[in-house]
């Protein structure tokens, strides 16, 4: 008898163990992508980002703000956008994510049409003395736009509404910019004093209406992306 229950108590500890090891290996094989998402819809309310039905913010995403990057299951995932609070549904989409990417969602354009920008994020590392950065276009009523070098040489060439150049090296260092209607020398937005710190990655994104004041004024944004 006595060997019997031994016999018995081994067998169950043996499934109990199986169980468990079983969900760890599950667990392990889960595949994920992250993404970053970025609220820059000029009058539009703070939001709520949601994932398959589940939210993935702990607070309101106001605009000009971001996420800090958050795993996803890699597949089409359900992406919505809420007014933050509530359930009114202002963006409904199907998003694919590809296992080990990193992307950055961007909420854009004016509150009476809402939409979405999905860019893939190459995280590579920049080499020595270098920093990565790219420019997006999300201000919703400006022309398109070179970004230069002050009284100097372009950097981003014609860039319209919803565009964007790729992650470019530049050396670091501390650089004054402006923004200029494209393919003239008119300035539509100065940016003195950016700081690119070596080995950073940065995404610096124009913002806010071409006539809009306070919050809403033309601007720009910048984004550490490691």
């Amino acid at each position: 008898m006595k060997r019997v229950s031994k016999m018995l108590a081994s067998f169950l500890l043996l499934a109990a163990t199986f169980t468990w090891t079983s969900c760890d290996k599950d667990d392990d094989m889960l595949e994920y992508a992250r993404l970053q998402v970025t609220h820059t819809s000029p009058d539009a309310p703070s939001v709520d980002l949601l994932v398959d039905g589940t939210k993935v913010n702990t607070t309101g995403l106001a605009f000009a703000n971001s996420t800090a990057y958050l795993d996803v299951l890699a597949g089409t995932r359900n992406i919505k956008v809420n007014v933050a609070g509530t359930s009114t549904t202002v963006i409904n989409a199907d998003v694919p994510f590809t296992t080990g990417k990193n992307y950055s969602l961007f909420v854009i354009d004016s509150v009476s049409k809402l939409s979405t920008v999905l860019l893939e994020d190459d995280l590579s590392t920049p080499a020595s003395g270098k920093a990565h950065v790219r420019f997006v276009h999300l201000s919703p009523d400006a022309p398109a736009v070179d970004v230069a070098v002050t009284g100097g040489g372009v950097v981003f060439a014609n860039k319209a509404f919803k565009q964007s150049t790729a992650f470019t090296p530049l050396d670091a260092g501390t650089y004054n910019l402006e923004v200029r209607v494209a393919g003239t020398s008119t300035v539509a937005l100065p940016l003195p004093g950016i700081v690119l710190t070596a080995g950073k990655i940065y995404t610096v994104y124009a913002k806010g209406f071409l006539g809009g004041t306070g919050v809403q004024a033309l601007g720009a944004g910048i984004i550490v992306n490691n």
